[in-house]
């Protein structure tokens, strides 16, 4: 049998094996509480989105009147005095068409009112005559009066027979094509030999003045662009030459083959500036829609949605959340919903992220602008 002090040795010494295993399951315990994961992460965040964004529509320099003159008359073209790229000046001669047939009808009509002239003298005298008569009581009264009618039908007739000449002086006048104001000759569209007929556009010439841009504009974007509205100007021949425009003229309706809107930019007077040039226009526009751009490894997907992964700050930990995708640029993506100004997302490793998972950040990357990519479109 065992003494009762035995005993109480032998308890001792299992109080003691209890409390060193105890011991050693709390530091097992603390051990793996100091071992939790807290994974470094990269992230990005997302700035503050642009409100505008900046339209740019190429464009020709053309003056702001050009004439497309022609002959008021039908005829063949004898002469042609001006070329393309030729400047012009108020009254100088274009362009001449054969005026034989006219130089007739000019003689015809001034044999025509010899004859009525002729007419109205003998009327005339025969009226005198009456009135002579007929104050002697040798005719009647209404021979006087015949008389009368007579004389003045050959008035009536002389005066349509000068009429008929002016006319025919005129159309004569007209066998020569001259301008109307100073200018360059931008296009000649007949030549000598050419029968054309009244109104045939045969040379159009620039007015000297004011120039301006025409550029076509599609119908997502013609809301944009109202009479007054100040743009810029640039120049591809020179880079440094920039210009302050301002719409000037907005087309009521669509090109019904193009489908877009013509809009007239008028120009500052510079003499750097010729016809023909091509010209760049930029407006700045409000954005319709405000898209954030993010890298694509910052994308993965969640139950087939795509997600993104956005870090708690003050937590310091991550938690998915559903975006909206917009498109995919050649470097990201743009999302249109899911995201704002201020998120911190997180930009690689995401195939690693669990909810609520602990992180540490490896130091702010530069903040992705919203809509950076989808506010500035160049056309």
């Amino acid at each position: 049998m065992f003494s009762l002090s035995h005993v109480r040795a032998r308890m001792s010494s299992a109080a003691i094996l209890a409390m060193t295993l105890a011991a050693l399951a709390g530091c097992s315990d603390e051990k793996t509480e100091t071992k939790a994961i807290i994974r470094p992460v990269k992230v990005i965040e997302i700035a503050q989105s642009q409100d505008t964004r900046t339209l740019t529509y190429a464009g020709s320099v053309r003056a702001r009147v050009e004439m497309n003159l022609g002959f008021r008359i039908n005829g063949k073209i004898s002469e042609r005095l001006v070329d393309v790229g030729d400047k012009v000046k108020s009254g100088d001669l274009l362009a001449r068409i054969d005026s034989a047939d006219y130089a007739l009808s000019v003689r015809s009509a001034k044999a025509s009112l010899d004859a009525a002239e002729r007419q109205v003298e003998t009327t005339e005298l025969a009226r005198n005559r009456a009135e002579q008569l007929f104050a002697k009581n040798v005719s009647s009264k209404s021979q006087l009066e015949q008389a009368t009618l007579s004389y003045d039908q050959a008035v009536a007739t002389r005066d349509s027979a000068r009429s008929a000449l002016d006319q025919a002086k005129n159309q004569v006048s007209y066998t020569d094509l001259k301008s109307d104001q100073n200018g360059i000759v931008t296009a000649v569209n007949a030549d000598v030999g050419q029968v054309v007929g009244s109104g045939t556009p045969v040379v159009t010439v620039a007015v000297d003045g004011e120039k301006e841009v025409l550029i076509a504009i599609p119908e997502v974007d013609i809301t944009q662009f109202k009479p007054g509205k100040m743009v810029k100007a640039s120049f591809w021949s020179d880079a440094t030459l920039t210009l302050q425009g301002k719409v000037r003229e907005v087309a009521g309706s669509a090109d019904p083959q193009s489908r877009t809107f013509a809009v007239r930019v008028s120009l500052p007077n510079d003499p750097k500036v010729l016809l023909g040039m091509t010209a760049n226009i930029e407006a700045s526009a409000d954005s319709v829609r405000q898209l954030v751009s993010i890298p694509l490894t910052a994308l993965t997907k969640k139950d087939d949605r795509p997600i993104v992964w956005t870090v708690d700050r003050t937590a310091e930990t991550v938690h998915s959340r559903m975006v909206t995708i917009a498109d995919f640029t050649g470097d990201g993506v743009r999302v249109a919903e899911g995201l704002k100004p201020g998120d911190v997302v997180v930009s690689a490793g995401t195939q690693f992220m669990t909810e609520g998972l602990k992180v540490k950040l490896e130091g702010m990357a530069a903040k992705q602008s919203a809509a950076a990519d989808a506010a500035t479109l160049t056309r």
